[in-house]
């Protein structure tokens, strides 16, 4: 039974608390938050778990073998250095941490120790996500021409972080895990309307191998709330929307066909191709519990997790190069 320690009750060390006590073969043992307010209510529903206002309690409890962190970005290096140093396994919000350097060193301290560290890149474990995935690994799509997503709502507004760091970074694990190119160079332009703020509303350009280009724009200024994805190939067309509440995926055998025009060898003819269109079955379990049940089995067996702290490294990268970017209103930065 994996003994597990969450730092941070406020929005999403709920959630955790919840999956992590539903699952086999885990136990949620200790809970910290700095609010004894929110430790009440904790209490009120899971009366068996241990509380505390000290994180650092919680870190070098005996009773607690993994530490999920679940606190804002510019805590997650310190709380994670120290859970790993204090022998925790370390499952970690997204992004992992506000650094490429911090990350680094979260990814040594866990292999010196031999301890798994994952990130909550919680969209990866979606039925949606995984199902691109597979028609992207299987080739139906073909050659994938592009990624293009709009994550864009009225709030919340976060006071440390851009929104490319909120919510950009959902759509460049996605585009990661399902593309499975690697970027190249980054565009982004965005602005804030609250002064001495971070930027509001940005968009990104990203361009990867194999000629893909990808572009997400994120807002927290929209006037509605849209999850919008599209994924093309020359084969097949995904459109991805988060919000339905059945038929999130639809793929449409729409496209395009080139042939070499017989009057002459510079001249090309773009066909087009409308087909049908059908909305494949998807897993309809609660992507959080896929993750804490990975978590667990990644550390009871030793395993890599799928968002690894590799990945984590590789979405701050991104997120650095798209900030530098931003900077230079749009110039293009290269990815090393």
């Amino acid at each position: 039974m994996l003994k597990i320690g969450i730092i941070g009750y406020g929005y999403w060390g709920p959630n955790l608390v919840r999956n992590f006590s539903e699952i086999p073969n885990a136990k949620v043992t200790m809970v910290s938050d700095l609010n004894p307010a929110r430790l009440s209510l904790l209490k009120i529903k899971h009366p068996s778990v241990t509380t505390t206002t000290d994180h650092d309690e919680l870190i070098n409890s005996p009773d607690v073998d993994a530490v999920c962190i679940a606190t804002p970005v510019s805590t997650h290096f310190n709380i994670a250095i120290k859970a790993l140093k204090a022998g925790k396994h370390v499952l970690v919000e997204k992004p992992i941490t506000s650094t490429a350097e911090d990350a680094s060193r979260l990814i040594d301290e866990a292999a010196k120790r031999n301890l798994t560290l994952m990130v909550d890149h919680t969209f990866i474990y979606t039925g949606a996500v995984k199902k691109m995935r597979e028609l992207v690994v299987k080739g139906v799509l073909g050659d994938i021409y592009y990624y293009d997503s709009t994550r864009v709502n009225l709030g919340l507004f976060q006071h440390d972080v851009s929104v490319i760091w909120d919510l950009a970074v959902h759509d460049l694990s996605i585009m990661e895990y399902v593309i499975n190119k690697k970027p190249l160079a980054v565009s982004t332009t965005g602005i804030s309307h609250v002064p001495g703020k971070p930027e509001n509303i940005a968009f990104l350009t990203i361009y990867s191998e194999s000629n893909i280009i990808s572009h997400i724009n994120v807002s927290w200024v929209a006037p509605v709330k849209v999850r919008l994805t599209l994924l093309g190939g020359n084969l097949k067309m995904i459109v991805y929307n988060d919000l339905e509440p059945s038929e999130k995926i639809k793929v449409y055998d729409n496209g395009i066909t080139l042939k070499n025009s017989p009057e002459s060898v510079y001249q090309t003819l773009i066909g087009y191709r409308t087909g049908d269109m059908w909305a494949p079955r998807l897993e309809v379990t609660e992507a959080l519990k896929d993750l804490a049940i990975h978590f667990v089995d990644c550390v009871q067996k030793s395993k890599k997790p799928v968002t690894d702290g590799e990945m984590g490294l590789r979405i701050v990268k991104l997120l650095e190069a798209a900030t530098t970017s931003i900077a230079g209103r749009g110039r293009l930065v290269e990815l090393t």
